[in-house]
């Protein structure tokens, strides 16, 4: 598993040592692009966007014209992920729409994304509330004529909020068996340890909520805040001490 550190600050690609994950609404200001120094994926900020407006207000061509735009100008982008339609409850309920219209919305855009950019990387991802949810949706893609077994990486959405719970395990241990090389959103410790090994990726801004919540501050930090919620020193610390708590096997570069 390969595993990239979730961040809202764009400098950080240039600044940082390990793998990031950052949305394109972090990326969007920027209008000075500095090469990256690592890895990176690109986030389409869909969890925002669908909480503010209840629909995606950004079309896939301009997506499409951003996504390709921080590649050329940042370098190192490993892929970057669709324009995805989460399906927790609370998303339904402020979308109006039904888990099914999600998934629906969700293939047509992988469509829409590789007519408008066909060679570009972008990663289609699954969405479902139960592990029967989310095969549906496999299949709804293979009747698109997309047989997500075939791809290098496939998302798998809605799920970091179930992870302190027993669902998870099963969920992706049948997508994995099934023949999917998932990526995680937003995953957290508990849910690492008890998958990474059948996990091609995943990222994580676990990190940032634990400075804040415990109002952690390392020793030797001198920025001006006064917790460490925004510090790469501390997330990269976070970060190395995650991949030491999970089995060897489980971990790549």
């Amino acid at each position: 598993m390969k595993f990239y550190l979730g961040t809202n600050k764009a400098n950080w690609l240039q600044k940082s040592t390990v793998p990031l994950f950052i949305s394109h609404r972090t990326l969007k200001p920027i209008r000075t692009r500095k090469p990256s120094k690592v890895d990176w994926c690109l986030d389409s900020g869909g969890f925002t966007e669908l909480t503010l407006h209840g629909e995606w207000k950004t079309s896939p061509e301009e997506y499409a014209f951003f996504a390709n735009m921080y590649r050329n100008g940042f370098g190192r982008m490993q892929w970057a992920s669709q324009q995805d339609w989460m399906v927790e409850d609370f998303m339904l309920t402020r979308t109006g729409r039904t888990l099914q219209d999600h998934q629906t919305l969700t293939v047509q855009n992988w469509l829409d994304l590789k007519r408008i950019a066909p060679n570009f990387p972008f990663i289609p991802v699954i969405q479902g509330q139960t592990t029967e949810h989310y095969l549906d949706h496999v299949r709804q893609f293979k009747d698109a004529g997309v047989d997500l077994r075939t791809f290098d990486t496939v998302g798998i959405g809605s799920v970091c909020r179930r992870q302190a719970s027993n669902e998870i395990e099963p969920i992706i241990t049948e997508l994995h068996a099934y023949g999917l090389s998932l990526h995680g959103f937003g995953m957290k410790t508990l849910g690492l340890r008890k998958i990474a090994h059948k996990m091609r990726s995943a990222d994580s801004m676990a990190w940032s909520f634990k400075a804040r919540v415990e109002r952690l501050r390392l020793p030797d930090c001198t920025h001006k805040a006064p917790r460490c919620s925004d510090c790469l020193t501390y997330a990269t610390q976070w970060r190395n001490e995650l991949l030491d708590s999970l089995p060897a096997l489980a971990l790549t570069a």
